[in-house]
């Protein structure tokens, strides 16, 4: 059973979670709290695998009950609601970076009451469950590699950061050719954030590729990344927008409910959005761009799965490798999730699994860039 506390200052909302939650075989709701206050002593107590904290609450808000979380070394997972507004979205790119792992979007106004029996059907509770004890969410475990062959080699690492480590060759015979590399794409979901802080800031000032990226977020908060990512980075950071002119040095953000392409347009590459149907129930999906990439610039491609639920990305890589890309997977120790970057390790395509602190310094090592 994956033990849950549910945290918000709404007597209403606290009741359909509780009730939602409990009709899943495998979540047991061991306690309820109005605000951070209670909460805090409650996780003492109770001890939830999973805490679902709302952000906008009197006395303790959910920001200020993360500082004392992490202060205290509470052992808790904590996924926040948050609202569908740009504050809303700042306010939990501010959370997930002071401790909460993931977030799930609270309806409000007309229809919030059947709305938010979807959410927590369709969205709070897969996160709950890949989060739980049984999952490598909370305490992700050191695991051998079974597809991995040949010689390992320690990767670069880098100066500020985690410590080197290694990251498995690709098998003999595969040769990886970094002056031919004129693209990066990069898949991610849950832990996204954080994980990107640790890669994309890394990256050089003279970097000359450009950056294509999905991350699973809704709209509204695919902006506010962009422009947290961008204050941080060397490399210019940007939510795309239909038909904007790819340039070298540039990370394009997929904005949330438009999956995201990129297209030949005579000399030069636009990006695209559209909206067509989810696939493996996201829009952005990171297969739809990975296909693009594929399609447009073939094998010259370097592409990342980084930690995420579901198996985003794997039918995507597939078509990249057999076009000759470089495809890496994150590895399981580093991941929030071992999810998307699973898949695509142990179906056998990908040249290298590399821990997250060595995901920068690998990408720009195998795209052929001058240290």
């Amino acid at each position: 059973m994956i033990r849950v506390l549910v945290v918000d200052d709404s007597l209403v909302f606290r009741k359909i979670l509780q009730e939602a939650l409990e009709r899943h075989p495998r979540i047991r709701v061991v306690g309820t709290a109005t605000n951070g206050r209670e909460a805090v002593q409650k996780i003492r107590v109770l001890r939830p695998d999973v805490t679902v904290l709302d952000v906008e609450m009197p006395e303790m808000d959910g920001l200020a009950t993360l500082e004392v979380i992490k202060r205290q070394h509470l052992k808790t997972v904590v996924i926040m609601f948050s609202s569908l507004t740009s504050q809303g979205a700042k306010t939990t790119l501010e959370a997930l970076s002071r401790g909460a792992v993931d977030f799930v979007p609270k309806p409000k106004g007309t229809g919030a009451f059947s709305e938010s029996v979807k959410t927590i059907e369709n969205l709070l509770i897969p996160k709950i469950e890949a989060l739980g004890p049984s999952s490598n969410g909370r305490r992700p475990q050191r695991m051998a590699l079974k597809k991995a062959k040949g010689p390992v080699k320690r990767d670069p690492g880098v100066k500020n950061g985690s410590p080197k480590r290694p990251c498995t060759l690709p098998p003999k015979g595969r040769i990886l050719r970094p002056s031919r590399i004129e693209a990066v794409g990069i898949g991610v979901s849950t832990g996204g954030p954080n994980s990107l802080n640790e890669v994309i800031p890394r990256f050089p000032a003279n970097f000359r590729l450009p950056i294509f990226l999905v991350q699973h977020m809704p709209p509204v908060f695919t902006a506010q990344l962009a422009n947290r990512l961008d204050q941080k980075s060397k490399l210019k950071v940007v939510e795309a927008q239909d038909n904007m002119k790819v340039k070298g040095g540039t990370v394009y953000i997929a904005p949330g409910d438009f999956h995201m392409e990129v297209k030949r347009k005579g000399k030069s590459h636009v990006v695209t959005l559209n909206q067509n149907p989810p696939e493996n129930s996201c829009r952005p999906a990171v297969d739809v761009l990975f296909r693009s990439l594929a399609e447009t610039y073939g094998g010259k491609v370097v592409a990342a799965v980084m930690t995420g639920m579901g198996q985003d990305g794997l039918k995507g890589a597939q078509v990249l490798k057999q076009k000759g890309a470089i495809i890496l997977a994150q590895d399981k120790e580093t991941c929030v999730v071992w999810g998307m970057p699973k898949f695509v390790a142990e179906s056998g395509i990908a040249d290298r699994i590399v821990p997250l602190g060595s995901m920068t310094s690998t990408i720009l090592e195998l795209s052929g860039h001058r240290f």
